[in-house]
């Protein structure tokens, strides 16, 4: 079991650069457990890929159906109380935020690209790059 942020989420389902690592990590650990927030980043991502006509309204619907039911059994609702005090102690936005109480909440190890929640958090967060060679 692991956390996924919306980055890994758009790599693992949009191909790009990092489509390949990502795909390698869910390999690895299919058990991906997300925030309900996640489907918001989700969507203002594919509205970007729209806005630059990577593709249309319709593939943007089924990647996001396609997400929306691989990820539909581990979402979870995150305790406000909670992120707040680790955005305020950590400086980070309450988004991320809620990834990092997640993962504490099931001891789990958060995996992201983004550079501020890996240094802010390194007793949680890994890159991908780090999460495979861990093995």
């Amino acid at each position: 079991m692991i956390v996924v942020d919306t980055n890994l989420i758009a790599y693992c389902w949009l191909n790009g650069p990092h489509t390949e690592a990502a795909q390698a990590v869910r390999a690895r650990d299919p058990d991906w457990h997300v925030p309900i927030l996640w489907r918001s980043e989700f969507r203002s991502v594919l509205a970007g890929y729209m806005r630059h006509g990577a593709f249309g309204l319709r593939q943007a619907q089924h990647i996001m159906s396609t997400a929306e039911t691989e990820l539909a059994d581990a979402e979870h609702e995150i305790d406000s109380r909670q992120v707040l005090e680790l955005a305020q102690q950590s400086k980070l936005s309450a988004y991320d935020c809620e990834y990092v109480v997640l993962a504490r909440a099931l001891g789990a190890a958060l995996i992201t690209a983004d550079k501020a929640v890996l240094r802010a958090i390194p007793d949680v967060a890994m890159n991908m790059q780090d999460y495979l060679r861990a093995g």
